[in-house]
Parts: structure tokens; sequence; C-alpha cells
């Protein structure tokens, strides 16, 4: 059981909150495009402080809390490259203005953060008061994972989404951006303005990826603390990431299949540990260790198949995936049936 002081989740919050404040900072203070160079020193910076804190994390609680975090990051940080495919139909979709997706990107960071602490306190609790909640959390994934593997050559349809048709609907929203404000005044009546909405998107997006993350790395720990940081890492240098591979990411046409093959592998595992514990202990279990192991095998054979692939066929264009099919997809299956 992992020991973590009152004053230890202290200053981790306030490392994570205060890079936020950097971040947001830097986007209020000077809004620009970010270039290749300056995405690339703040991706290297990220990486850094989550591998200096994995390292020290190691030294004070040990080698096997050390490799559960590295596990949890490594997984929370492929999963956010899905995020990435998202954030960039987002930005497309809304045509936010470069100059702007910098703070486009900080506040659905926070966003994220937020609702990712909220799942985790909730998940951290049920897994200590019923060790069936293993089962189901194992099962979710499993099911997260067909439905992508199924829909791993579509995008989610922004446009489509709920909560956004309901804000354009009843709210008052002007047809163009006013610098990089969310709320604005025309004619002396209060207005928002599309930022709000590219932010509703991004909020309602980030909701739904939490229901696959927060499981998924509970499938590599059961701490809430490792939980909380190997999200929190992995966000942080979400920002940064996005400016510096979007010109990429269409050239990873294997990753979704890749990302559902490890949502079902944490699924099985999940599975695996409740048959354990509540039927019986001689149905084995999948070490941490072996865990990081296959996690990190499939990333760098999906990411080297993707590549090879769109050497050989340069139209082959990756896509983010999506857990339910279009109306317009579902209409032509029938229709063919």
């Amino acid at each position: 059981m992992l020991e973590i002081s009152g004053l230890t989740w202290a200053v981790t919050i306030g490392l994570v909150v205060g890079l936020l404040a950097l971040d947001l900072i830097l986007a209020a203070a000077r809004p620009h495009k970010v270039g290749f160079r300056e995405a690339t020193l703040w991706s290297v910076f990220y990486v850094a402080v989550a591998i200096a804190f994995g390292v020290w994390f190691a030294m004070a609680h040990g080698g096997d809390f050390g490799t559960q975090y590295f596990a949890g990051y490594i997984v929370e940080k492929s999963l956010s490259v899905d995020n990435l495919f998202v954030f960039v139909i987002i930005m497309t979709t809304f045509a936010v203005p470069d100059e702007h997706q910098h703070k486009v990107l900080t506040y659905g960071i926070v966003l994220a953060l937020i609702l990712r602490a909220i799942f985790i306190a909730l998940g951290a609790a049920l897994l200590s008061l019923f060790s069936f909640m293993f089962l189901l959390f194992g099962l979710l994934l499993v099911y997260t994972a067909v439905q992508l593997f199924r829909h791993r050559d579509e995008d989610p349809d922004v446009e489509d989404n709920a909560v956004v048709r309901t804000a354009r609907r009843i709210l008052p929203i002007t047809e163009e951006y006013v610098g990089g404000r969310i709320v604005t005044k025309i004619d002396g009546r209060r207005m928002l303005t599309p930022m709000f909405i590219v932010l509703l998107a991004i909020g309602s997006i980030d909701l739904l990826f939490a229901l696959d993350s927060i499981p998924a790395v509970f499938g590599v720990t059961s701490e809430a603390y490792i939980v909380f940081v190997a999200n929190a890492f992995a966000l942080l240098g979400l920002r940064a990431l996005f400016f510096l591979v979007k010109g990429l990411l269409d050239r990873l046409v294997y990753l979704s299949t890749g990302l559902a093959i490890i949502l079902a592998f944490i699924g099985v595992k999940l599975i695996l540990h409740w048959a354990h514990v509540d039927i019986s202990a001689v149905v084995p279990e999948i070490s941490t260790p072996v865990s990081l192991g296959v996690i990190i095998g499939v990333l760098v054979i999906v990411t080297v198949a993707s590549l090879v692939k769109t050497k050989g066929d340069p139209t082959a264009k990756a896509h983010a995936g999506s857990l339910t099919a279009h109306k317009s997809v579902e209409k032509k299956e029938q229709a063919e049936s």
C-alpha cells in the first residue's frame, strides 16, 4: 500500500497548478502561432519533468511503484495522442485562428485535468469498496476497444455533439471570433463567441476520453496518487505535443488499432485481477512489468507499421477512431444490407 502524506499531495498539486498557470500566462500575454522550435523545447521540458518525477518517485517509494507510474504515464501519453487527433478536428471544424490555438488547448487541458481528478476520486473510492468494480472497468475497456476497432477508420463528428448543438440553439453566439475573447458585447448586448463553443466541444470530448482513460490507468495501478500524477504529467505536455506533431498525425494510420489492442489488453488484465481476488488465487495475474512491455511493444509496432504504410501509400490517412458510427455511415450500412 502506497502511503502519500498530505504535504506530498499539496506539493504535487501545487507543481501541476504552477505549470498550468505558466501556460495560461504565456497564452494570455503573447498570443501567437507556436512554431516547431518552441513546441520542441516545451515538449522536451514536459517529458523531462515527467521522467524526473518518476525517478524521484521510484527512489522515494520503491521500484515497483516507480514502474507502475511509468506504465501509467505511457498509457496516458499514448491515449492522449488520440486526444490530439480530436483537437485537430475541432480546431479545423471551428476554424480557430492560429494565434488562439495555444489558449484553447491550455483551457482544454485544464478542463481535462478537472474531469479526470473527479473520475480518479470516484474510481479509487469504488475500487476500495467494491472489488467487482475491477470486473466492470475491465468489461468497459474491452467494449471500448471493440468499438474503437470497429470504427477505427472514422473520426468523431464534432458538429453532431449534443452539447454543441444545444449551445448553438439556446445561446447568443457571434458569427466571428472576437480576438481571443469568450464573451463580448455587441450593440449593448452581451454575447458569446465561437471560442465558447470550441471549449464546450473540447470539454465534452474530454469527458468521453476520461471514461476509458481512467479505467485504463487503474488497470496498471490501483493507487490514486499514481493515477493522478500519470494523468497530470501526460496532459501537461499535450499542448506542446499538439504543435509538434499535428503535421505528423495523419501518418499514424494504425494508431487507433494499436490503442484498441492496448485497451483490450488492460481490460483483460483487470478481469483477471478480479477473478484472482474474488474467485480463485489459481487464476493468473499480469504483472506491471509485463504490462509495460506489452504497451511499449504495441506502440512501437503500430508506429513503425504506420510509417511504412504511409511511405508506400502517401494517400493513406490516419483517423482518430470513434466509439459510435456516424449517422451517415449507419444509413449507408443499412442501405447496403
